[in-house]
């Protein structure tokens, strides 16, 4: 009961920080927080595959890349979408690619699984690269965003910056929400059972398959939920959302953070994203501003160096060493 409650309190306390960011926080730290927060939600669907099922997907960016072009696809371009209409299309669209995706990759293991998710991954980045569906490689604008409308009424409007980054902040909270309730279910105890011996498990009469498979398409639609986010955010969507590049950065995010810990994926995505905006800065680092990617590559390899267990183990691995010491004193 009491490592709930420690465990509940920080995450609480994070969620009312976000919730009062924009009473002091300017437009561009709005956006950047926007930014940000979708891709915690992007993290927290990868965690879901690696750090609580034990499968690294290397192909994970394609479910965020078709929910951004199915949201940019079927709005209109005179007048808004339907948000009750257009979300569940995205995210079930992903949802749908990773069932096929996932009834084939999943039948191997390892490396094999790795590289086949990649390449589904990539198949879809050239279907959108190099064809005319959405714009190929030049990508498509998606000129409104969508309105939810119940008999004539609007309760929110997405133009707004502020009400934006309070429905992005609701998904934040949904996905992790759900998340934590899934882990604590016998579903995510059977996940967590595949993810240290799945042979075991298949042997006290568990179909793991199929448990797998369930796992996989949540992650996709979650992945499809941030997909659709990012979409309405910047108003265009290009096919480098899908590329390999995304999928390692989220895999980046989730070590980053601590692997099988959500709170290590929002951890992860919030760290990523500041240390890219942080060596991007020509008022900091000058000229090296401009070869941030190596900058960001050795901070992060320093990083998981110097924190093998991410940064949520932090705390844990200062008490061992404060441990050690004491005993070599009195030793």
């Amino acid at each position: 009961m009491n490592s709930v409650v420690s465990r509940s309190v920080p995450v609480l306390a994070a969620a009312l920080l976000l919730a009062a960011f924009p009473l002091f926080g300017g437009k561009f730290a709005l956006d950047l927080m926007t930014k940000i927060m979708i891709l915690a939600i992007f993290a927290l669907s990868l965690e879901l595959l690696v750090g609580q099922t034990g499968l690294v997907c290397f192909g994970h960016a394609a479910f965020l890349g078709i929910a951004a072009y199915v949201a940019a696809l079927l709005s209109p371009q005179a007048e808004p979408a339907s948000l009750a209409i257009l979300l569940p299309a995205a995210v079930l669209a992903s949802g749908l690619y990773a069932l096929a995706v996932g009834a084939l990759s999943l039948r191997t293991r390892g490396i094999y699984f790795i590289m086949v998710t990649l390449a589904f991954a990539q198949m879809a980045y050239y279907v959108f690269h190099d064809t005319k569906l959405g714009g190929g490689s030049d990508g498509i604008y998606l000129y409104f965003r969508p309105v939810l409308s119940i008999a004539g009424w609007q309760p929110f409007d997405l133009d707004s910056g502020h009400t934006f980054y309070y429905f992005v902040l609701g998904c934040l909270a949904f996905t992790f929400g759900l998340l934590a309730l899934l882990v604590r279910s016998r579903f995510g105890r059977a996940l967590a059972g595949i993810r240290v011996n799945e042979q075991r498990m298949r042997a006290v009469g568990f179909t793991t398959f199929w448990y797998k498979l369930a796992a996989f398409v949540l992650a996709a639609m979650l992945a499809g939920l941030a997909g659709f986010l990012y979409a309405l955010k910047d108003g265009f969507v290009n096919p480098e959302l899908l590329s390999w590049h995304q999928s390692g950065a989220v895999l980046i995010m989730i070590i980053l953070g601590g692997l099988g810990h959500l709170r290590g994926a929002v951890i992860g995505a919030f760290a990523f994203a500041l240390l890219q905006e942080l060596f991007q800065s020509e008022a900091i680092f000058g000229g090296l501003a401009q070869h941030w990617q190596l900058t960001l590559g050795f901070a992060i390899i320093a990083c998981v160096a110097l924190m093998p267990n991410g940064i949520v183990g932090i705390g844990k691995q200062l008490a061992r060493r404060v441990s050690h010491l004491r005993r070599w004193r009195h030793a």
